[in-house]
């Protein structure tokens, strides 16, 4: 077999990241990374942030060695991030877009499996998950961080000592990692501040835009979709996360295929009131009043 010396290069770094997976996949959720650049929908100031992390670890080596960096400093070599926003705002999808970038594995942490009521354990848990995600390189994601990383209590008693130790430790200890560790919370307020301070970067996902809703439709569906003619502006007008519209998608492709009928916008309307309805959220009967090309009105 004749293979040029990139495709070598290719199935070298793709055996080696295989290599190092049996460690972590027994403390950690490994997620398989198919989002790209081209899927994801945030303000440009936030995709040149992220463009700015995949980067350093691009570059860390050029950086810290050949530059000389490493040498006037003893900590902070890895990048450590914070991504803030509320649920469905593309924290995860950002997460493996960067993943998918560098070409590294990533590991969503279980924090059920990591915190430990018995004194000690949650430090021995941790100690293990970094040393194994040192040796492979991976990308960490703590999901819903602040569960984990969030403010250090007044000591009242020997529990409250002890948690505050598990903090401290963390604190540390991801400091001194030297690969990618992005946190993700929905809640950036309950975050512990000496933390915040040590965080090279911190990301906020806004609520999309209108524009950014229109954008997310127009993306949502694979190519091979059967599509009836859709009225983006109309479904923009529904005041939805990232997430939310791809769980509508998904729900009204459903129904499109019960029926063999291509999807279209009584399917989205359907599925988006009953989302908003999961959502506990107010139903607005003119978004569900869409006007078709025939100027005849529909309401589901």
């Amino acid at each position: 077999m004749n293979l040029k010396d990139g495709e070598w290069g290719d199935r070298l770094w793709g055996a080696c990241l295989v290599r190092t997976r049996p460690r972590l996949d027994a403390l950690a959720q490994r997620l398989e990374t198919k989002a790209t650049w081209d899927d994801i929908v945030l303000p440009e100031e936030e995709t040149n942030l992220l463009r700015q992390i995949a980067a350093q670890v691009r570059y860390r080596s050029t950086v810290y060695d050949e530059w000389g960096f490493r040498d006037r400093m003893n900590r902070g070599l890895g990048v450590n991030t914070l991504f803030a926003g509320e649920s469905g705002t593309g924290k995860t999808m950002a997460a493996e877009v960067i993943a998918n970038e560098l070409r590294l594995n990533l590991y969503r942490i279980d924090l059920s499996a990591v915190v430990s009521k018995y004194i000690g354990e949650t430090e021995k848990n941790l100690r293990r998950l970094f040393d194994a995600a040192e040796d492979g390189g991976a990308i960490l994601f703590f999901d819903e961080a602040d569960a984990l990383f969030g403010k250090r209590s007044e000591v009242r008693d020997s529990h409250d000592r002890y948690a505050n130790i598990e903090v401290n430790y963390l604190l540390q200890r991801i400091e001194a990692y030297r690969g990618l560790a992005i946190l993700a919370t929905n809640l950036k307020g309950s975050m512990d501040s000496a933390f915040m301070r040590r965080l090279r970067f911190i990301i906020n996902f806004p609520f999309p835009s209108l524009e950014s809703r229109k954008e997310m439709w127009q993306k949502v569906f694979p190519p091979q979709m059967p599509i009836a003619e859709l009225d983006y502006d109309h479904l923009a007008r529904l005041s939805l996360t990232g997430g939310s519209i791809h769980t509508i998608a998904i729900n009204a492709a459903f129904l499109a295929a019960k029926e063999h009928t291509d999807l279209a916008m009584p399917h989205l309307l359907k599925t988006a009131r009953a989302e908003f309805r999961k959502l506990e959220r107010s139903i607005y009967e003119g978004d569900f009043n869409w006007q078709t090309s025939d100027n005849t009105g529909l309401t589901v």
